[in-house]
């Protein structure tokens, strides 16, 4: 099993908190996550029917026949057990007695507020990340990567890809979509997720996805919300302030897993990625998830945002750390243009709180010129802070 960065804030929770909830992507490793650190737990998985009964039918007798230390996966499935993991939390000043992991975030997050306020500490697992890959010895080119992916599953089992993707989008996205969504054109929203994917790392307009799916505005709305509670999308806010010129309001767009938007984009290998019209959208796609990833491995809210005014200057990646901004442009190529640099320096000029800035690219050179870093992607975590 691959190690995972977010083990040592897991860790540090569950000697904080009565109860730690992991939620991410299905497949993302959370259970392997909760079952690696805490191997002496017990174990229950309400997807499991005759379990799931029993905590629903008599929540007493399920909690009593499986005491704390307690890892309870799905937990979204029956949100109603939270009240009874509360009773049980505040007859007990013991840390660390819960590991609740869960993919919905919608009934998570209800559940959560209303039962545990105060009493859960709540991590989000991606799936794995560059520098965890490499950590197990396991290191691929640019094409592999975007083509591939970073689910646990495709890295410890030999499945083939486009195989696992298929199955992947068949047995979760479209279920989870089904269950959240009361959808009357399942064809219609497998229009709109493939959509989805030809848009990647592009503003999201509502007006011509309704247009081009056919369905209001508000069902877009909707269904991209369900998307993003599930972490299957990543929607990347613009950074406001008031630079005396018009800027972007609309979010950009990414999937939390590369390798399903490059299966949705119907590529078939790592060469058809190389030379799709699509692959510099992925490669940032990627590069934005990899920052994501560092920084929720770490315990810390996103900070992450995007730049751009009416005059067309963009900022790929913006990280407000402190009271910091470090702007990261974020190229595909392989060789390095003295252009990648030109948007930091126009930013630095509008803002006095821009700090040092990093080019992301694909290449192998890495040196700092004026304060702007040249890396390789493989190194995207180590520039977060």
């Amino acid at each position: 099993m691959i190690k995972r960065k977010i083990q040592a804030e897991l860790e540090l929770l569950a000697r904080e908190y009565k109860v730690v909830t992991i939620t991410g992507p299905r497949q993302s490793g959370k259970t392997t996550l909760a079952k690696m650190q805490f191997p002496d737990y017990d174990y229950v998985n309400l997807e499991d029917p005759e379990t799931r009964t029993l905590a629903e039918q008599d929540a007493r007798e399920f909690l009593h026949r499986h005491p704390a230390p307690l890892i309870i996966d799905e937990i979204q499935r029956l949100p109603l057990l939270l009240s009874y993991i509360q009773v049980e939390c505040d007859r007990s000043e013991k840390k660390g007695r819960y590991i609740l992991t869960g993919s919905h975030q919608p009934a998570l997050k209800a559940g959560i507020s209303q039962s545990l306020a105060g009493r859960t500490a709540i991590l989000q697992l991606l799936p794995l990340s560059i520098a965890e890959l490499q950590d197990a010895g396991i290191v691929l080119d640019r094409d592999e990567y975007l083509f591939k992916g970073f689910m646990p599953q495709l890295y410890e089992e030999k499945i083939e890809v486009t195989r696992f993707y298929r199955n992947y989008y068949m047995t979760y996205v479209e279920r989870d979509a089904r269950q959240l969504i009361n959808l009357r054109n399942f064809s219609a929203f497998e229009t709109f997720l493939k959509l989805l994917a030809g848009r990647v790392g592009q503003l999201v307009n509502l007006q011509s996805l309704s247009n081009d799916v056919g369905v209001s505005t508000t069902t877009i709305s909707e269904w991209l919300s369900v998307l993003e509670a599930s972490y299957i999308i990543f929607r990347l806010p613009p950074y406001y302030e008031n630079f005396g010129k018009r800027l972007t309001k609309s979010a950009k767009l990414y999937f939390t897993e590369v390798g399903l938007a490059a299966y949705l984009l119907s590529l078939e290998s790592p060469e058809m990625t190389a030379r799709d019209p699509l692959m510099g959208n992925l490669f940032e796609n990627m590069v934005v998830m990899e920052a994501l990833k560092a920084r929720w491995n770490a315990g810390k809210d996103a900070s992450l945002y995007f730049f751009r005014d009416s005059n067309g200057m963009e900022i790929d990646l913006l990280q407000a750390a402190g009271r910091k901004l470090y702007p990261f442009e974020i190229k595909a190529a392989r060789t390095y243009n003295k252009d990648f640099a030109r948007s930091i320096g126009k930013f630095r000029a509008l803002n006095n709180k821009t700090a040092d800035g990093c080019i992301i690219y694909a290449g192998k050179t890495e040196q700092t010129v004026d304060r702007i870093a040249l890396a390789n992607f493989i190194s995207t975590a180590e520039h977060i802070r």
